[in-house]
């Protein structure tokens, strides 16, 4: 029997996402991330920006720049997500209709920024439906307001909604100067009481309904590996599963620091093998005990090397 028949059989299968989402808001760095993802693979999405990482004043010409970008030939994986403005910005509507129409069934995504609660996510979601004839690309919400934040459970339990990411800079600005600039990243983000509370809320909302949790920016742009240590944290300590990449030299680093290594792909391989030929009973594995709980966690080790692109041998393939 294939493990995700025997191990989730009382519940879904939680989602499954490239552990980078790489921003791009001008014509240059989108065209220059599609060639990245080209050469790369498909280990990291891309995310074409409408809101804050775009030039103002140009809302129009630039949705129809990512439309076209979408349909071109360069979207080689489909694996390219957009952010729309806000529900409430008059552009959101001319969003859909330049964007979403054109590009149907083509979108691997679409994210809400600002939300303040589960009712205007959902109304987003009825307005999204109405420019699309098939089915719904998944939506990943921002939290970066207290109103989201104290809505974050009900949020996370809409069936559309596939990924919370935090919004840490908006999230700062929107105590106006209660919390220092310098929470605004490391290392106090993973240390200021009211900057864990939220990154914790968030995660515990995305892990209780199968959601995706994406970790925010690192704004630090000049030092490679401030991107691969913040990723480190966010996976290891907070249980964030994705990260935003806003400079190309970052992605390798996020894709690094969340893949497993050489010696966990190998343990996994073993251990589920074992199981599977006992049938998905309990197994002796390494002196210790195993059975169905802990088979899960080691079938998301060889997914989460499958998305990091890391190498596989042919029979943990077959598991997949």
């Amino acid at each position: 029997m294939h493990p995700s028949s025997v191990l989730f059989q009382d519940q879904p299968v939680p989602a499954l996402l490239p552990v980078c989402d790489h921003y791009a808001g001008s014509e240059k760095l989108m065209r220059k991330s599609m060639a990245l993802q080209a050469e790369l693979g498909p280990c990291f999405d891309i995310t074409f920006d409408c809101e804050d990482g775009a030039a103002a004043g140009n809302e129009a010409a630039h949705a129809d720049l990512v439309s076209r970008l979408i349909l071109s030939e360069e979207n080689r994986f489909q694996r390219i997500g957009v952010r729309l403005h806000a529900s409430t910005h008059p552009a959101f509507l001319q969003d859909l209709a330049l964007i979403i129409t054109p590009c149907e069934g083509k979108l691997a995504y679409l994210v809400l920024p600002k939300v303040s609660n589960s009712a205007e996510v959902l109304r987003a979601i009825e307005n999204i439906r109405a420019h699309i004839k098939t089915d719904l690309p998944p939506v990943h919400v921002l939290i970066e307001t207290h109103e989201a934040l104290a809505d974050v459970m009900a949020i996370a339990a809409i069936p559309e909604v596939q990924c919370l990411s935090f919004g840490i800079m908006d999230f700062v600005s929107s105590h106006f100067g209660a919390i220092p600039a310098a929470a605004m990243h490391s290392p106090q983000q993973f240390t200021h009481p009211l900057i864990v509370r939220a990154k914790t809320e968030l995660a515990a909302a995305c892990h209780r309904y199968g959601k995706i949790a994406s970790h925010n920016v690192t704004t630090d742009i000049s030092n490679p590996d401030a991107a691969y240590q913040d990723a480190l944290l966010a996976g290891n300590q907070f249980g964030y599963q994705r990260m935003w990449s806003i400079h190309p030299q970052q992605i390798r680093g996020i894709v690094d620091a969340f893949a497993p290594s050489s010696h966990e792909i190998t343990t996994a391989t073993a251990l589920l093998l074992q199981a599977q030929s006992a049938d998905w009973g309990p197994v002796r594995f390494e002196g210790r005990l195993h059975d169905r709980a802990s088979y899960r966690y080691y079938w998301f080790v060889l997914q989460r090397a499958r998305l990091c692109a890391k190498p596989l041998p042919p029979e943990a393939l077959e598991l997949l």
